[in-house]
């Protein structure tokens, strides 16, 4: 039976890359002269510090133009409210995203169903396995789901007939 698996998997090597990157055009960037600012990662979180909200709002910039160019979608992060630092300083958390959650899972799964294609679903830990009797069923499913409203990049991988 033909079966395909809907993943959100995250290159953790380009995300760093592209933080070098950011870390490398704050040093030399006029605008950052003398502040500062950095950016770093720990597992999967990054946290962000910034003198100020606007330089934490250019940092953002940075960031997603330098992961957009790396090939890494700026859906995986998830920006976390910004607090008080020392004086005017803010800092804040971005979690990166890997695998589908729960709640996600269930809401792909339910709209597959609704969709009337003949198609089965299941939830697999973070991923999910979709499987049906033709190709033809597999390719629309597909298609349905990126038409989806998700904010979160999804890949599909193992097609096999």
């Amino acid at each position: 039976m033909p079966s395909f698996d809907i993943v959100s998997k995250t290159d953790f090597q380009e995300i760093d890359n592209a933080l070098q990157n950011v870390i490398r055009e704050i040093a030399t960037r006029y605008d950052f002269k003398g502040s500062h600012c950095t950016i770093e990662r720990k597992d999967q979180e990054i946290t962000i510090n910034a003198d100020d909200e606007l330089k934490l709002k250019q940092m953002h910039e940075l960031l997603q133009g330098h992961l957009s160019r790396r090939g890494v979608e700026a859906g995986i992060l998830d920006y976390k409210d910004p607090e008080k630092a020392a004086g005017q300083s803010v800092r804040q958390k971005v979690a990166i995203r890997e695998g589908i959650d729960k709640d996600l899972a269930k809401r792909i799964v339910k709209d597959l169903k609704g969709s009337n294609l003949k198609v089965q679903v299941a939830i697999q830990g973070d991923e999910l396995r979709v499987t049906g009797k033709k190709r033809d069923d597999l390719q629309a499913a597909i298609q349905f789901v990126k038409g989806l409203p998700i904010e979160q990049p999804l890949q599909f991988e193992n097609f096999r007939d």
